[in-house]
């Protein structure tokens, strides 16, 4: 096979984006790759001494890459250079498959170990209910207090098991179904759909919040296909503000030394699945319920919950009265 190895990096890496489109990848995906590739091009032209407009698919060696990746790695944290080495292992296998290199040359760049996934769920059996509870009762300092939308964002997170990008992408169509057979459609992450059956109480949550959006803005008209979380100005909600609603209520409730360093949102949703586990669900049911590309992920919590029970049971204090007898 004859390779086109006088292509520009530049070049290469337009067609692996044009190549990807019938993914579907968002746009948050697409700019964390871009990123990738634009940091270590960055640390090549840097290395190889050569402008970036004339850097070729040819000098994407092994030895070049691995230079590029040791400065990278240096000044950024195991989680980014693992998410750098895989977005540069998929752009050079596209350029192996497309005819521009003869192998790929991440093989000669040291790849850092996973970490394994530990779910943080909120601290405290009642935590939970007790954040529901502070939340319904207006208990979080706001200008404008809106506990309805307090609740159900809470909710959504613990009996939905949503991520925040998930929650910002619901409509009002999202809810569908009959009464007593409602399901909740979700885009979830990598563009994978998925259905959450929906109780009763949950939907009266969303008409209960719908009726207050009704009420404090009169002139807006609601459409099947509006999003359905707004902001205080009837915006739909940004990301920022969404974290910031989650982790002032956690603050409201006095709740904050319950939750585990840096889930805050996501903590509602490692709850939902923790409590999944905890009461027999599947590793294949919370991969449903939860949009897991993997069910190693799902695998996880059903492990965890084993582990965290097995430490209750350990700390039992009569264990000592046992010990004692020999």
């Amino acid at each position: 096979m004859r390779y086109k190895i006088h292509m520009k990096v530049s070049e290469a890496q337009q067609a692996f984006f044009a190549a990807r489109r019938p993914r579907k990848d968002s746009p948050h995906t697409t700019d964390a790759y871009r990123r990738d590739l634009a940091g270590i091009t960055t640390l090549l032209v840097s290395e190889l001494g050569r402008p970036a407009e004339d850097l070729e698919v040819a000098d994407l060696t092994g030895p070049a890459l691995r230079s590029a990746f040791g400065v990278f790695a240096d000044g950024h944290a195991k989680s980014s250079v693992l998410r750098a080495w895989s977005t540069w292992n998929q752009f050079l296998t596209f350029c192996v498959a497309d005819g521009l290199l003869a192998g790929n040359p991440m093989g000669a760049v040291a790849r850092p170990r996973t970490p394994a996934l530990t779910p943080k769920p909120l601290r405290g059996e009642e935590t939970p209910e007790q954040l529901l509870s502070a939340a319904a009762a207006g208990s979080r300092r706001a200008r404008d207090p809106w506990p309805e939308r307090d609740v159900l964002v809470i909710a959504l997170g613990l009996v939905a098991g949503l991520r925040a990008a998930e929650m910002r992408a619901l409509t009002s169509r999202s809810l569908v179904g009959r009464a007593g057979e409602l399901r909740l459609h979700v885009k979830g992450k990598g563009s994978r759909d998925r259905s959450i059956p929906v109780q009763p109480v949950l939907a009266e949550l969303i008409e209960r919040y719908r009726e207050s959006c009704r009420v404090r803005f009169p002139s807006v008209r609601f459409s099947p296909g509006s999003p359905l979380l707004l902001d205080r100005a009837g915006e739909p909600i940004g990301r920022g503000a969404l974290e910031y609603l989650v982790k002032s209520c956690y603050r409201g409730a006095g709740l904050h030394d319950r939750v585990p360093v840096g889930a805050n949102l996501h903590a509602l949703r490692h709850t939902f699945a923790t409590r999944l586990a905890e009461d027999g669900a599947t590793a294949s049911e919370i991969m449903a319920l939860l949009g897991h590309a993997s069910l190693a992920t799902s695998q996880n919590y059903i492990e965890a919950t084993g582990r965290e029970q097995r430490a209750a049971a350990a700390s039992n204090r009569t264990y000592r009265a046992l010990d004692g007898l020999g």
